[in-house]
């Protein structure tokens, strides 16, 4: 099994190492060819407008669009979130657009007010997850066919929608490899 993760920007190369850790191989994209090596992808966290930006440049993003919508399994965490909601609060930015959802990005406030937190995630099983919140999203709305998997303070911070995964935190920031793993297992 090889999982993609998407290199333009953000902190790519953790999720690559958590990758690793579960005995999965880790393969960075940044070229349209490079998608057909892969079984799932990872969208990071980063600034989303820029990675939409260089998804058009690069001509990746009605590819990876429609590689989702033929059912590969995406993950986004952070920005990655932001990507693939169908509605963006307050932006028209580019995005894949394919997760029945409303993000609302930078909804905790500033790089400053950064914040790490344990979560209950129950299809992660009883243990709390520690999470990594910066300049973090969340999803104001999210509808059927999508599903809210976990929330903190009443904000939808973790979602899926078939072979969709998104999360408003930072995974690949921790050792706790459940999230990745939970995905990788999305894309078996």
């Amino acid at each position: 099994m090889q999982i993609g993760v998407l290199a333009m920007q953000g902190a790519f190369l953790e999720h690559i190492r958590s990758l690793e850790a579960l005995g999965v191989k880790g393969i960075e994209i940044r070229k349209k060819n490079q998608l057909k090596e892969i079984d799932g992808l990872i969208i990071p966290g980063g600034e989303s407008t820029t990675i939409g930006k260089l998804m058009i440049e690069f001509d990746l993003m009605d590819t990876v669009r429609s590689l989702v919508e033929d059912g590969m399994p995406v993950f986004g965490t952070c920005a990655g979130l932001v990507l693939l909601a169908q509605e963006i609060i307050e932006s028209d930015q580019p995005r894949i657009g394919l997760m029945n959802a409303k993000a609302r990005r930078n909804a905790f406030g500033r790089q400053i007010e950064s914040f790490e937190v344990d979560l209950d995630i129950p299809v992660l099983g009883e243990d709390p997850f520690h999470a990594v919140f910066i300049r973090a999203p969340f999803l104001e709305e999210v509808n059927p066919p999508a599903e809210v998997l976990a929330r903190f303070m009443d904000k939808t911070v973790l979602a899926r929608q078939g072979n969709i995964l998104a999360a408003a935190f930072h995974p690949e920031l921790t050792n706790d490899l459940r999230l990745h793993r939970y995905f990788i297992e999305l894309a078996k």
